[in-house]
């Protein structure tokens, strides 16, 4: 019972008894990861209701020297949002305020709420936030911002750290830290917006966010484009990205993984034969005729000799058909098995030697496993996920990753580094500036209680 540990109580005092969580059962969605690959025992579930509370029980939790996991949506790939063993899982979905802006285009979100729910209100005030992502009936804001998230506009609109304002978060002993609402100009001494996106959780526990949006954008068109291989792929995207400034998102998939998504989810084939490799565009404006984009893009598709065959949708259902040959992946995968996620980069270049040699990589190591590849072609970034070898095992991440650091490229994406990916952080940084993210984790958390062994062993 709470009672007869003395960080419980003091926790018990802050949120009130229902919101922390010591019985087993209570816990145990908070305890394993979206893939069931990480997963560890909490000492607790907290779960505040606002910033101060936030405070509250960091400042608790580090008078009791008691380590703690910031945990949004709970939708990370690489085990950062989830206990290792006897951590505080500190849980931020009840802090799910949203707080429209609709004249100026901005919002204040509470780290916990949604990006679909920020979506919607952000649509019928005729915005749109400029991150995406499949995960988005789960994913929190706060864990985006931690994670600095990319997704599928990111060739539009940039990542998540460009789409703030202003950041609100509380450090390890308590301290609330930056402006929530911000100032669209403010250079006031250091920029706590882009030191937190992408600290996963170990510099402070971001708590508000307040958003800059974009303008919803109403004409839409989709187009899959039927190509023979990567190459061709890097080529039509290329062409894609110069021709056309409505160009929203750029995506590939390859026969394997499409294959995987039309079994899973009772699909037809898009392409018949089967395409290699598929490459997914969305191009979306908001003033003009819906027929003139569709035109424009078959008039150009028209042109570019790489394509063998395309599919067009301009309406909702028939859009969103088409996109679940490529947002499907996630789901089927993980309903193949526990796979072993790696979000990486490659420089533009290097992609199409990447793929045979990846596949050719993991064989080495696991010639039983299985490789299914997707992602951003717009900007270098490649989901590799291995099927097969234990979910304990690290030789085939180290292996895939090794190959990403050898061919110049980033060994996280967007994902984040977690724990799967702490030891290839220190074999592609620099010493320098391993030792200076180090003394600034010092600096912020002393007792090192933030998310330990994220990032860095603990």
């Amino acid at each position: 019972m709470p009672g007869a540990d003395p960080l419980l109580s003091a926790l018990v005092d802050i949120v009130g008894p229902t919101h922390v969580l010591v019985d087993a059962e209570l816990r145990a969605g908070y305890e394993i990861d979206w893939t069931g690959r990480f997963h560890g025992e909490a000492r607790a579930v907290v779960r505040p209701g606002d910033a101060t509370q936030v405070a509250a029980v960091l400042a608790a939790c580090s008078e009791h020297r008691a380590p703690v996991v910031p945990q949004g949506g709970n939708t990370g790939l690489v085990g950062g949002s989830v206990p290792r063993g006897g951590e505080v899982v500190l849980s931020l979905q009840r802090m799910n305020e949203i707080s429209m802006d609709a004249e100026h285009g901005e919002a204040v979100v509470g780290a916990g709420a949604t990006l679909e729910h920020v979506q919607e209100a952000a649509r019928r005030g005729g915005w749109e936030l400029g991150v995406d992502l499949s995960s988005r009936g789960s994913c929190t804001i706060g864990g985006m911002v931690a994670t600095n998230a990319g997704g599928e506009h990111v060739i539009r609109y940039g990542p998540m750290a460009d789409q703030l304002i202003g950041v609100e978060a509380a450090l390890s002993d308590g301290t609330l830290v930056g402006r929530v609402p911000a100032l669209r100009k403010d250079n006031t001494g250091y920029h706590w917006q882009g030191l937190l996106a992408g600290s996963e959780g170990t510099l402070g526990v971001i708590t508000r966010v307040h958003l800059r949006l974009v303008p919803c954008l109403t004409e839409r068109v989709v187009v899959l484009l039927a190509l023979d291989d990567l190459a061709a792929a890097v080529a039509v995207s290329a062409r894609l990205r110069h021709a056309l400034d409505s160009l929203l998102a750029l995506e590939v998939c390859f026969a394997d993984g499409i294959e995987l998504v039309r079994r899973h989810l009772e699909l037809p084939e898009p392409f018949s034969p089967a395409a290699p490799v598929v490459v997914l565009a969305e191009c979306a404006q908001r003033d003009g005729s819906t027929d003139a984009l569709v035109d424009r893009l078959g008039t150009l598709i028209a042109v570019i000799p790489e394509v063998r065959a395309s599919a067009v949708a301009a309406d909702a259902r028939t859009r969103a058909r088409l996109w679940s040959y490529r947002e499907g992946h996630a789901e089927a995968i993980n309903a193949t098995g526990i796979p072993h996620k790696l979000d990486v980069t490659l420089p533009l270049d290097e992609l199409v030697d990447f793929e045979p040699a990846v596949r050719a990589r993991v064989a080495r190591v696991a010639p039983d496993a299985r490789v299914v590849l997707f992602g951003h072609i717009g900007d270098g970034n490649l989901h590799v996920n291995v099927i097969g070898p234990p979910p304990d095992d690290p030789t085939v991440d180290d292996a895939v990753l090794d190959l990403v650091i050898e061919m110049g490229g980033s060994i996280s994406a967007e994902h984040g580094i977690g724990i799967a990916k702490r030891a290839a952080l220190a074999r592609s940084s620099l010493p320098g500036e391993l030792a200076a993210m180090r003394a600034l984790k010092r600096a912020l958390d002393p007792h090192e209680i933030l998310n330990p062994g994220v990032l860095f062993p603990a």
